[in-house]
């Protein structure tokens, strides 16, 4: 068995190499057996895995052409070669199994094996022993060598074992969060369909009622019920934005539209809520441009009165809000400026997901779903653009995006000034 020897770091490096790229966990631990075997010169090799549930070993791999027999078999920890190296966490070679009580015969009478002699070492992994390695029935005895060379073959099956437990958490969250995101989908449908017909009634009832009784006892209490259900309705709104994208029913209605006309469009209907808190809005378009473009105009549109809207929520009064919009050869990049509370560095990279809030007394008390931006994002990439934010907390933010003039044409990495 020389040969094998001389080999054996060639063979340990190519399992190394493997490792990473594990395709069949079974057949990689079929060769750590069979190196395991040759290089101590042994008949078989085995590799029983602890079970934390039943308390005792099973066949995690074996060379033996009987593995049927045994693979549903398990080993105990007491009474057993394996338990003794699993339960003192160091080697055990026995050079004459009949000699020694440990060594569990009811294996060798379901395979059809008789084992003679035997060596076991720990599986470790983290400082925990998860399996035992054992190579059989050598014609002299096991040396220390043999003890070193079986050792460095289980340190490789022991990451072989936790990348297979990582593997199972990954496909086990990432089955958990497809069933979430297919439930919060089916929530989205149901409640943005069935509470659109109640919510209309209210609306209309309630505008109803204040041009009914123009009372100055009752205005305040009716304005509050008009305020906040427009406010619900919006949140409707956009979840069923939100439905209808992810069902691919969402579609783009594409005219040549001049995107300074929207921005101008959406500063005024924003005028009152920025004249509430005594913010100046500003627009800064190219003079006598129009900005054309192919898009859906009432999509975008909604992509800037959510910024806005966001950017007066977060100003303090006196504060300023600036949406300008700039011509370029490959497209137009549209974007909100304000000088407010800005957003921390942790969240910016989340501002765009879906029910994502900014986690401070100072957003929170603004309410919503988190819904806006999310919304905003995937009209912007339904056209081929692009959209982003930078900011420092205390100073204020910019949103900006980008609007292909070409659909085919690349657009530049963002974030960048331009």
């Amino acid at each position: 068995m020389i040969p094998a020897r001389i080999n054996l770091p060639v063979r340990i490096l190519e399992l190394m190499r493997n490792l990473s790229s594990i395709n069949e966990l079974e057949l990689y631990l079929h060769s750590i057996l069979s190196v395991a075997a040759e290089s101590t010169n042994s008949a078989s090799a085995s590799l029983l895995e602890y079970d934390e549930v039943t308390k005792d070993f099973y066949f995690k791999s074996m060379l033996w052409f009987q593995g049927d027999q045994v693979r549903s078999a398990h080993v105990p920890v007491q009474g057993s070669v394996a338990g003794a190296v699993f339960l003192y966490n160091k080697p055990v070679a026995i050079d004459d199994v009949s000699k020694d009580n440990r060594h569990y015969k009811k294996i060798d009478e379901l395979a059809g094996f008789v084992t003679k002699s035997i060596l076991g070492v720990p599986v470790v992994y983290n400082e925990k022993t998860v399996a035992v390695l054992e190579v059989f029935n050598k014609k002299e005895k096991y040396t220390e060598e043999d003890i070193f060379i079986v050792e460095v073959l289980a340190s490789l099956a022991g990451a072989a074992l936790h990348n297979e437990t990582l593997e199972k958490k990954i496909q086990a969250t990432q089955e958990e969060a497809r069933e979430l995101e297919q439930l919060k989908n089916e929530f989205i449908a149901i409640a943005s369909h069935e509470l659109r017909t109640p919510l209309g009634l209210i609306l209309g009832h309630a505008t109803f009622l204040k041009e009914l009784i123009n009372s100055p006892d009752y205005e305040e209490q009716i304005d509050t019920i008009i305020r906040n259900a427009t406010r619900l309705k919006e949140i409707i709104e956009n979840l069923t934005r939100v439905d209808n994208y992810e069902t691919g029913s969402a579609l783009l209605h594409s005219t040549k539209a001049s995107v300074s006309r929207i921005i101008e469009d959406v500063a005024i209907s924003f005028n009152d809520m920025a004249k509430k808190k005594n913010i100046t809005l500003k627009t800064e378009t190219p003079p006598g441009q129009d900005l054309l473009v192919d898009i859906d105009g009432t999509k975008i549109a909604i992509v800037l009165s959510n910024i806005l809207k966001n950017a007066i929520a977060f100003t303090n009064e006196n504060g300023l809000v600036i949406m300008r919009a700039e011509q370029h050869p490959d497209y137009i990049k549209v974007s909100v400026q304000d000088n407010g509370i800005g957003i921390p560095a942790k969240d910016i990279n989340h501002i765009f997901d879906r029910f994502y809030q900014v986690e401070s007394h100072l957003t929170r008390k603004h309410g919503g779903m988190g819904l806006g931006l999310s919304v905003s994002k995937v009209m912007i990439e339904m056209h081929g653009g692009r959209i982003w934010a930078e900011s420092e907390e205390g100073t204020g933010s910019v949103f900006s995006f980008l609007l292909p003039v070409r659909k085919t044409q690349p657009l530049p990495q963002t974030p960048f000034k331009s």
